[in-house]
């Protein structure tokens, strides 16, 4: 622990246990101070790190729908002449059939992703290992096991 005064203890030592007390509370708030600017120094990187990411996945989730946008259309100009003709295109029905396809796609979809949120388990491990707090700091560990 960086400036924290730890005093020898034993024997020789004159402090009266207020003093001793006083010491561990001291050296206990000054570990917990720097445990918490180690992980504000942690969280700020990754902040910085998860913004740059978000922002070049929005970035290429514009770019994707872009693209879909006129792949679809092609496509559609495409079916509208095999079912028409190229000079009386089926534009309607070629539209029908594609935003058909599309809702089918839609919906695979957002299926899979309802069976993969209900997956979701939450926090097991640190609601367990958090529950076991207050007995480690009454010093009743053996509660824990």
């Amino acid at each position: 622990m960086t400036g924290a005064h730890v005093p020898p203890t034993g024997p020789g030592d004159d402090r009266s246990i207020g003093e001793i007390v006083a010491d561990l509370s001291e050296n206990f708030s000054t570990l917990l101070r720097q445990e918490l600017d180690l992980a504000k120094a942690e969280l700020k990187q990754d902040a910085t790190k998860a913004g740059t990411g978000a922002g070049l996945l929005t970035g290429a989730g514009i770019t994707a729908h872009l693209a879909l946008t006129f792949l679809s259309l092609a496509l559609w100009w495409t079916i509208a002449i095999w079912i028409g003709s190229h000079d009386h295109p089926a534009l309607g029905w070629s539209g029908l059939i594609l935003a058909v396809l599309w809702g089918i796609v839609a919906a695979v979809m957002a299926g899979n992703g309802r069976k993969r949120m209900q997956q979701i388990d939450g926090l097991p491990r640190t609601t367990e290992t958090t529950k076991k707090i207050p007995d480690a700091l009454k010093g009743h560990e053996e509660k824990n096991r």
